[in-house]
């Protein structure tokens, strides 16, 4: 069994395809699919069912892939601490963030990484903090930048609190509120909201404040990210709430204040298992490299 065997079916496994897997590995197909037929043949089973349209993976397939990529990941992380050691820091940095973060400039701090270490492959991925939590404990990515209610903390994770930030609504500019500066929770509670899923942490640092003042809300809207909501309070749809530093940099609403209002704290989190030389680097760029909390 051969690590660029397990890059081929990993390849096929996430495109759908065999031509698609094989142009992304820059090998003919044919070759692909001979790999691939061998380790079949080593395995003594189907990784993937082929028909004229699809291509799916078996359960013996659905098995293998997980631990190919660990395997593959692995092998890439051995290579990258050999590297560091030399001197040279290479490998992957996977970041994830979410919409909102504020509390970096992260083009900035990216822009600033790739300078000092461009062998480094660096991807970034936005979502829901739960999602991102999730990803960092699975090792899909290295570090992440979320946002949780004050108080609360990921279990089983390194963290550095980066920032505490106050809720502001924002509205649209023909809302009865725009001309306001300041309001409360009660007058709010009437409003429709656009806000982020149920569940969700970012939903949850809004509903709380709510709750704790015994007050109902209604949020007919949900969104993932602060981008769709603005256009749907831009909309006059509903009314959102947003960090006040995300806030600032909106165009074509009216942010608010709002008294009692509801807060977060925007934190790094990373992997108790120890970072990657890559990741590493980033953490200590970042100020979060000595004494982690977990």
């Amino acid at each position: 069994m051969e690590l660029q065997q397990m890059r081929y079916v990993v390849a096929v496994a996430e495109t759908g395809g065999f031509t698609r897997a094989a142009e992304r590995c820059h090998v003919v197909q044919s070759a692909l699919s001979h790999q691939i037929a061998r380790l079949e043949k080593e395995l003594g089973a189907r990784l993937f069912d082929r028909t004229s349209r699809s291509v799916r993976l078996t359960a013996a397939g659905a098995a293998f892939v997980p631990v190919a990529r660990q395997a593959l990941e692995a092998a890439d992380r051995a290579r990258a601490e050999v590297d560091a050691v030399t001197g040279e820091v290479r490998g992957r940095l996977a970041i994830g963030a979410i919409s909102t973060v504020a509390a970096v400039d992260l083009a900035h701090e990216l822009g600033l990484f790739r300078g000092r270490y461009p062998k480094v492959r660096i991807s970034l991925r936005m979502d829901m903090s739960e999602a991102l939590i999730e990803g960092v404990r699975q090792g899909t990515l290295d570090v992440a930048f979320i946002g949780l209610v004050p108080g609360t903390r990921p279990r089983g994770l390194h963290h550095k609190e980066l920032a505490h930030d106050e809720l502001v609504a924002v509205v649209a500019p023909e809302h009865p509120l725009a001309g306001r500066r300041r309001t409360d929770l009660q007058r709010l509670a009437g409003e429709s909201f656009v806000d982020f899923p149920k569940g969700s942490a970012a939903r949850q640092q809004r509903a709380a404040a709510f709750e704790a003042a015994g007050l109902v809300t209604d949020s007919p809207f949900e969104v993932t990210d602060v981008e769709s909501l603005v256009k749907l309070v831009r909309a006059n749809l509903g009314v959102g709430m947003v960090p006040k530093a995300i806030a600032t940099t909106l165009h074509g609403v009216h942010a608010l204040r709002v008294r009692d209002a509801p807060s977060r704290v925007e934190l790094l989190v990373w992997s108790t298992l120890g970072p990657s030389p890559a990741a590493a680097a980033f953490l200590s760029q970042l100020g979060a490299g000595a004494e982690p909390h977990a």
